[in-house]
């Protein structure tokens, strides 16, 4: 993996961002894979900044959604659908059309997974998915010991993840659903680019897992390390227990600026 290493979360936006208007320049139809969350809110601001002052057109682009909860009533603000309507179509100016997601309220959830998958096909694929990590390691909601080769599936919330989450449900872990749709790891690595974001010293160790750890199940980040275009994009803090760290700053300062992310 490509492990560049910034002095914070802002500067992360700034970069993982112009990667985004770039990929525009050269498929103005690309699709867009997001994640929610706090981490990637610095990269949705960068990414609309740039819209405004006419730097990156996202007329054409498609953006696809990386998981959604399950049961929550159409229209709950804490739906990911709902979050992404407000932290990114609206901020963009993309259009409902353009957005593709699963169905977390269908009353067949298992053929919303299918259906979703057929989805993301036929649109051609995902483009670049941004991508976050959860303190156990997960991608997505791909809790540890998820199969590698997983496809767009139901899964069940680890009680440590729910508590993580529980900031989104006014502290309240109880409101959390425990089950959600997500793409699975073989879904997510079918994607030409990712892009892994993490920023804060409570993501050290997870990251450091992915980055230098064993390919395991256990992280299911680690999967990155089998992708052929994966990305790493994390600052000082969550860099801090990477043995490799000053190698990564060194490889990342000689990089020819015209290679990009």
């Amino acid at each position: 993996m490509e492990v560049v290493i910034v002095p914070d979360a802002k500067a992360g936006g700034e970069l993982v961002a112009g990667a985004m208007a770039s990929l525009l320049r050269e498929k103005p139809d690309a699709v867009l894979g997001v994640a929610t969350g706090s981490t990637p809110i610095p990269v949705y601001e960068a990414l609309a900044a740039l819209v405004r002052a006419g730097e990156a057109d996202v007329s054409r682009a498609r953006i696809a959604q990386l998981d959604e909860y399950v049961g929550l009533p159409a229209g709950h603000p804490e739906s990911y659908r709902s979050v992404l309507r407000r932290e990114v179509l609206e901020p963009l100016g993309v259009e409902e059309d353009a957005f593709l997601g699963p169905d977390g309220g269908a009353a067949d959830l298992v053929a919303a997974c299918a259906a979703y998958e057929r989805a993301l096909a036929e649109a051609g694929g995902v483009d670049l998915q941004l991508l976050g990590i959860g303190t156990d390691g997960h991608i997505g909601f791909n809790e540890p010991c998820s199969s590698l080769a997983s496809r767009t599936r139901l899964k069940t919330l680890t009680e440590r993840t729910r508590a993580d989450n529980a900031r989104f449900f006014d502290g309240d872990v109880g409101q959390v659903p425990r089950h959600v749709i997500t793409q699975g790891i073989g879904t997510i690595l079918d994607a030409r680019h990712l892009v892994l974001l993490a920023t804060g010293e409570g993501k050290a160790d997870a990251v450091a897992a992915a980055v230098e750890g064993p390919l395991a199940a256990v992280c299911p980040a680690s999967a990155l390390q089998l992708h052929p275009h994966a990305t790493v994009v994390v600052d000082e803090a969550a860099a801090s227990k990477l043995r490799l760290a000053d190698y990564f700053r060194h490889t990342w300062s000689h990089k020819p600026e015209w290679q990009g992310l």
